[in-house]
């Protein structure tokens, strides 16, 4: 009996130190996370079918038709794709100028923002009204994608895993990448590249003790999709093989077709957002005049409506000419940039997928008329082109590679895909930047690349690095006193400060050059004399970031710190010492936190 009870004893000491380990804790809530995403995911494309019935009167409760829009719309009189679009328009609209902050969609960029810069850290109300523009968006028809919304909505739900459970920043940002992993991989019936995007894109290296918990909830994700769905690729056909390695070069030849499409693709998008700028219309009006827009365009080609599914499995079964091809992939990139650049919610992926299959099937039909003998099936082509340009965009190439061959089951393509993907990638990369998303994300001021370091930097604001131990004159101070003054200043500068207390200039003993030593000037030379006039300077609103690269820029050791740019009211000065200092122990005790990794 009594050894019963220690055996009994032992085996729940056991499992209580088991259990204390954070990283097997995390495997176990990655279940969960993936599959409370995966059936969000389920209900968030069920809902775009169901809106998409009221906008365009398809049977859409009693099947997943948000892919194939465009067969629909083909359908119906052009008034009611108007209608639809512009009406949507509206609902949209009125939804992010009232319920969204800064008054606009969120998608994968700001996932991306929020791991490198929050602790993975995002508003579970923002995300869910966010779903709700998007799936309104798509529904209406709006030449977006899915994907994007259902990471974004994947990253929320796992964020408020993190928060509700007390992770530490370390293991909510690894949470993070679980719910985006499980997101891409119900979206796409694609459980490997939901683990290498979210590895890839978000989380950005592939440490075990991050990849494990991913790899467990896109599985899980992938589990709960294929319950409700069914195990099917997205696109279910056989587009054939290559039939000569020397078609390599034309492969070759594609990837630069697809990096300069990627490239226009991308900057139509920016030119649509600036002519929005421009526009002197109320911003909620936005989406409605895109949709309108898009309406008219859509009666002739409703191939761009939606997702566009249709329209790339259509041109994977060689079902378009080679100008109707032309003409399809050249009205999807303008109405995307329309969609997108005017306020619509949506990602990228879908219409990535759809232009890459536009271009590479008329790729295709030049090269079996140029080299009939040699050159493969156009639906290769078209495989290949979905790839490259989607890589391009979304600056994935390893996981959006996988997720071509998983959405299309064909694994036999992978050397032509993966040179294409490559050239394509890298042409991009150097013509315009790393993907969409980071080039969204510096356009608004935001540079994630300093990830985890730059994360601490403008966490630390200025107040709690300011010192008063800088010296201050007047501009009337005689050049004796400023002799005294620059002897006793531990920094050696002084600052030039006006009655009103408003920044005036510095003065160090280099600014007396020759009136340093010569006694001559004391009665004609004062300090408003030889001070440099508007110096670098900070604000109280600024963080210790702006701090050191402002003085990396300027030279400067010591910086003037004002209340505003406005007031210039002089309030004391900051140290690069200090600074660094400051951010030394920051990051240190942010290091110890994720060493003991506490939940």
């Amino acid at each position: 009996m009594a050894e019963s009870r220690f055996t009994y004893a032992r085996l729940s000491t056991r499992l209580r130190q088991s259990f204390r380990n954070d990283h097997l804790v995390l495997s176990v809530v990655a279940i969960a996370v993936g599959v409370v995403v995966g059936m969000c995911i389920v209900g968030f494309r069920e809902a775009v079918d169901i809106f998409q019935g009221i906008f365009y009167g398809s049977n859409s409760f009693y099947g997943n038709e948000s892919e194939h829009l465009g067969p629909i719309a083909a359908e119906l009189p052009g008034w009611r794709i108007v209608i639809a679009t512009t009406f949507g328009g509206l609902v949209v609209g009125i939804l992010v100028s009232r319920l969204l902050p800064e008054r606009r969609p969120q998608g994968v960029a700001e996932v991306i923002e929020a791991n490198a810069l929050f602790g993975g850290r995002m508003s579970s109300r923002t995300g869910l009204l966010v779903a709700l523009v998007n799936a309104l968006s798509i529904s209406a028809g709006a030449s977006v994608g899915r994907e994007g919304p259902a990471v974004h909505l994947g990253a929320v739900l796992s964020s408020w895993f993190g928060r509700r459970l007390h992770f530490s920043r370390s293991l909510t940002r690894t949470l993070l990448g679980c719910g985006v992993a499980a997101a891409v991989a119900a979206s796409f019936n694609a459980p490997i590249a939901g683990a290498l995007f979210a590895t890839e894109v978000v989380i950005g290296h592939y440490a075990l003790k991050a990849l494990a918990p991913v790899v467990i909830a896109s599985v899980a994700g992938t589990a709960v999709s294929r319950a409700w769905f069914g195990n099917f690729p997205a696109f279910s056909m056989d587009v054939g093989f290559i039939v000569s390695l020397w078609e390599m070069p034309a492969f070759a030849i594609l990837g630069v077709v697809s990096g300069v499409a990627a490239i226009v693709f991308m900057k139509t998008i920016g030119y649509a957002g600036q002519l929005s700028d421009m526009l002197p219309v109320p911003s909620w009006t936005k989406p409605a005049i895109a949709g309108f827009i898009l309406g008219l365009v859509a009666m002739y080609f409703p191939e761009i409506l939606g997702v566009g599914y249709a329209a790339t499995e259509t041109a994977m079964l060689l079902g378009f000419s080679f100008w109707v091809l032309i003409g399809i992939g050249v009205f999807k990139i303008l109405a995307t940039g329309l969609c997108l650049g005017f306020g619509f919610g949506g990602g990228v992926f879908s219409p990535a997928l759809v232009i890459g299959a536009m271009v590479g099937g008329a790729f295709g039909t030049i090269a079996a008329e140029v080299f009939p003998d040699m050159a493969s099936a156009a639906s290769v082509y078209t495989l290949v082109g979905m790839g490259a340009v989607a890589a391009s965009v979304l600056g994935a190439p390893i996981s959006t590679t996988l997720i071509v061959f998983e959405m299309s089951s064909n694994y036999a393509l992978t050397l032509a895909v993966m040179i294409a993907v490559v050239i394509a990638s890298e042409i991009t990369h150097h013509f315009y930047g790393r993907s969409f998303f980071s080039v969204q994300l510096l356009n608004r001021g935001i540079d994630v690349k300093g990830g985890f370091e730059a994360e601490i930097m403008r966490s630390i604001p200025l107040n709690r690095v300011l010192k008063d131990d800088g010296l201050t004159v007047t501009p009337g101070t005689s050049l004796q006193d400023l002799r005294t003054r620059l002897q006793n200043s531990p920094h050696g500068e002084l600052f030039v400060v006006d009655k009103t207390g408003r920044l005036a200039g510095t003065i160090t003993l280099a600014d007396l050059s020759d009136a340093a030593f010569d006694h001559g000037f004391d009665d004609i030379v004062n300090a408003g004399d030889v001070a440099r006039l508007h110096p670098p300077y900070l604000t109280l609103t600024d963080n210790l970031e702006q701090a050191l690269n402002l003085m990396s820029e300027t030279g400067e050791d010591h910086i003037a710190i004002v209340d505003n740019d406005k007031k210039m009211e002089y309030q004391g000065c900051i140290h690069q010492r200090d600074a660094m200092t400051a951010y030394s122990r920051a990051l240190a005790n942010v290091r110890h936190e994720e060493r003991g990794e506490t939940i």
